[in-house]
């Protein structure tokens, strides 16, 4: 099984078929990992290794991977482990996908590193709305909280409850990054928005409004007969936006 270890960290993670690296960011919250693939409107691994090389992973302490808990800089504390892993695969400039909060994790990776990620697939990012919250913090991180002070006695309750709120209890976006951080982003983004509570449509159309280089595609993902026209559309718009 492929790990990438430094230090603490040991992150699980998968590659599939070959050519430019496309970066797969999965959803499922703090919980994401590779199999929440399974539950989306496409699994982009299976779909997009014919003609990518797709590497996908459990994030760092959810499913086989694990590691600290970096208080100070919670969400920059995951760029790294994805730039590390870009690194320790010899990626040096790739695509990448989020889904869910991969699409916060996205966003993050293009704060951090715009120089190496190519183009940025935005699919139904969460955000905080009027609607959701009272409830989205919760939704995100609260139950992979309780499972985690279970599976690792060692990390104190306390330190994982202000984890959590340092990552969700601030903001008001989509908490990895601020919207002059997004307005500033040069990177190419295909923005899909999603349509649910922890999903609001009008996070996925304000990070489209924002960013200089953003094109959008609402209707994505139901019916379900719109979804191979959807993956037709995000594989033109990444090869608009070759690596070199």
């Amino acid at each position: 099984m492929p790990y990438m270890r430094r230090g603490a960290l040991s992150l699980y993670y998968e590659t599939k078929g070959s050519g430019d690296p496309l970066l797969l960011l999965p959803p499922g919250g703090m919980s994401a990992t590779i199999d929440w693939w399974g539950q989306s409107a496409f699994n982009p691994m299976e779909i997009f290794s014919q003609g990518y090389w797709t590497i996908t992973l459990d994030q760092r302490n959810a499913g086989r991977s694990s590691g600290t808990l970096d208080a100070e800089d919670p969400w920059g504390s995951y760029a790294e482990d994805h730039l590390n892993l870009m690194n320790h695969l010899g990626a040096e400039r790739f695509y990448v996908l989020g889904c869910c909060i991969g699409c916060s994790f996205a966003l993050k990776l293009l704060e951090r590193a715009p120089q190496r990620v190519v183009a940025a697939v935005i699919e139904q990012p969460v955000g905080v709305s009027d609607e959701n919250r009272a409830v989205l913090s919760d939704n995100l991180s609260k139950r992979w909280a309780e499972e985690l002070a279970v599976q690792r006695p060692e990390i104190a309750r306390e330190t994982i409850e202000q984890f959590r709120q340092r990552m969700f209890g601030e903001g008001d976006f989509v908490y990895s990054v601020t919207r002059d951080a997004v307005r500033s982003m040069s990177t190419p983004m295909l923005v899909m928005p999603g349509v649910n509570l922890d999903h609001p449509t009008v996070i996925g159309r304000e990070i489209h409004a924002l960013a200089p280089h953003a094109e959008k595609i609402e209707d994505w993902r139901l019916p379900s007969d719109v979804v191979p026209g959807t993956v037709a559309h995000i594989r033109r718009f990444l090869a608009a936006h070759p690596l070199s």
